[in-house]
């Protein structure tokens, strides 16, 4: 057997953030293969044209370099290199009947984990070897989660099939777009995603969960013309103050009375010296909305306030799409038969169908779960409580690991309940 603890230990120890996840997916590819069940990876199951947000490919080629230094199998990460790092477990049930797909995440965050000495995964030894890079999040758990419940379901002793989807690049929500668009979904009847923690404390279970914001994220690049800003000003086009003009414009977007807003430019990057007009100006911002059509309207009045500020300097801009997702509305059937398997899992004390209102940003699940019910089937996002000792996202993050046996008892008890019926 997997020890569960071993696992999410040495992932937890070999973060990679986005699309370069090539050490994490192909332990994945080789665990899967191991217990004797079908892989697709690579480009099978990624649509290259749909990818938002790919590292530049010197980024790619390090991490590439570096995932093989620590042990990847180059046969397998072969396939996955340039960003294509999703892997799909599919295994096949022993008479026909309906396809049940879950979702786990794999990708770190770039942050740099606390070395203090209250920190778990500093004072047992697993802490990030990767610096700069950490698993803040707990997808290290929910990759683990996958491969134990590839182990319980290996022997396929089930109706019809399921899907074990293993998505990079959650983060920044870029990564199950381009799964989407390859069709990866189209088959699938039921879908359960998850996230552990999220605010919601150990031995408890949410069925469902809302609140889930559209957003888009963008990056405007600024062109203009360098110059000495002493000696020949006028000759110049400033790139930077486009994109400051841009900045302060868009935090200026009126707020909506029908739905809820948010608005963040988040990287303002350009200029090289005091001297020099800054010929290029760089821009990384979200947009967000709790409805998806006002999410769409603040995007067109952004790129406009792009436009028109690169016109006001006579510079040039470009706005692209680097993330995205969209509302998520759970099946409430899928909400109460996840409650009701909750309740034969020892660790779940409290259990819940979810707020519906809980407001916990955004999650490019929701393009995977669209899909699902735009083909007629269903869908939920789960919750599996866990006490954190610091906010996701942050330096001091970590989870505790009794959760990920409740996670693959429960999520076991789904597939085999889902098939039955």
């Amino acid at each position: 057997m997997v020890d569960l603890i071993k696992l999410r230990r040495d992932f937890h120890q070999h973060p990679e953030v986005g699309f370069t996840e090539f050490r994490t997916a192909g332990k994945v590819v080789e665990l899967l293969k191991s217990f004797n069940i079908k892989v697709k990876y690579g480009k099978e199951v990624m649509d290259g044209p749909s990818r938002r947000g790919v590292p530049d490919k010197e980024i790619l080629d390090q991490a590439y370099e570096r995932a093989l230094k620590d042990g990847a199998n180059p046969e397998i990460i072969e396939k996955m290199k340039d960003g294509y790092t999703a892997v799909i477990g599919e295994i096949e049930g022993n008479q026909p009947g309906p396809v049940v797909a879950f979702r786990f995440d794999m990708d770190a965050l770039p942050i740099l984990e606390s070395d203090e000495a209250d920190h778990v995964p500093a004072a047992k030894k697993f802490r990030s070897k990767y610096k700069g890079n950490m698993h803040a999040c707990g997808h290290d758990g929910h990759t683990t989660t996958g491969i134990g419940l590839a182990e319980k379901l290996r022997n396929g002793d089930f109706p019809g099939k399921v899907k074990l989807i293993f998505q990079p690049a959650e983060e920044g929500v870029r990564g199950a777009y381009s799964i989407v668009e390859k069709g990866v979904l189209d088959d699938v009847d039921y879908l359960y995603c998850y996230h552990l923690g999220t605010g919601v404390p150990l031995g408890e279970f949410h069925g469902g969960t809302g609140g889930f914001l559209a957003t888009t994220k963008l990056r405007a690049d600024f062109t203009g013309t360098a110059a000495h800003a002493g000696a020949s000003p006028e000759h110049g086009r400033n790139a930077l103050l486009a994109a400051a003009t841009a900045t302060l414009n868009i935090h200026a977007i009126p707020r909506y009375s029908e739905a809820d807003t948010r608005i963040n430019v988040g990287v303002l990057q350009s200029g090289t010296a005091a001297n020099i007009i800054p010929e290029h100006a760089k821009l990384i911002l979200e947009t967000r909305s709790s409805s998806e059509k006002v999410n769409r309207e603040l995007v067109k009045r952004v790129e406009s306030i792009v436009k028109s500020s690169a016109d006001m300097q006579g510079v040039t801009a470009e706005i692209e799409v680097i993330g995205g997702a969209i509302p998520i509305n759970c099946d409430k059937e899928l909400v109460e038969l996840a409650q009701q398997e909750a309740q034969y899992i020892p660790g779940f004390k409290t259990i819940s169908q979810g707020s519906s209102d809980s407001a916990l940003g955004s999650e490019d699940a929701s393009y995977m779960i669209r899909r699902v019910q735009e083909n007629g089937g269903k869908a939920t996002y789960m919750v599996v409580g866990v006490d954190h000792p610091a906010p996701h996202h942050h330096p001091k993050f970590d989870i505790q690991e009794e959760a990920l046996f409740n996670a693959v008892s429960l999520l076991e008890r789904l597939a085999r309940r889902t098939l039955t019926e």
